[in-house]
């Protein structure tokens, strides 16, 4: 019988973007940047004290929900692990597009959201410069 998965390693869905007037916020935004396969935007001030995530796997790259959900799953993860990386960052909304037919595992998502995260502290950094990154980015 599986036991359920401690708290600490879940992703609540206040983390999440799901209403549909916090996505039109973050889509009227501005432009979309890549990292690799990845590609994403963000937007800061949403006055919440946690930052939340998106993410979309488009039918056009793979047909077969089965395939969309587990990239879906992959970037999720790939989050709730890295996101310590932002550090003193609160109140931001990101919308990440896995964008390429190729089949990634974990890992590549992983150093590829890693990315995301890196380029939107750097921008973030360079417009605020007494931000620091934090230094535990190994969760």
């Amino acid at each position: 019988m599986d036991t359920p998965k401690p708290r600490t390693q879940t992703l609540p869905k206040r983390e999440r973007i799901y209403k549909k007037a916090d996505i039109d916020r973050l889509l009227s935004f501005g432009r979309f940047r890549s990292v690799g396969a990845l590609r994403y935007t963000y937007a800061t001030g949403s006055g919440l004290a946690y930052n939340r995530i998106m993410v979309s796997v488009p039918k056009k790259f793979f047909k077969r929900a089965v395939r969309r959900n587990l990239f879906k799953r992959r970037l999720r993860e790939a989050w709730r692990r890295l996101r310590p990386a932002l550090g003193s960052l609160s109140g931001l909304d990101v919308f990440i597009v896995y964008s390429t037919k190729e089949i990634l595992s974990q890992e590549e998502v992983d150093s590829l959201v890693a990315g995301v995260l890196g380029e939107i502290v750097e921008r973030e950094k360079s417009k605020c410069p007494g931000l620091q990154p934090s230094q535990d980015s190994e969760n």
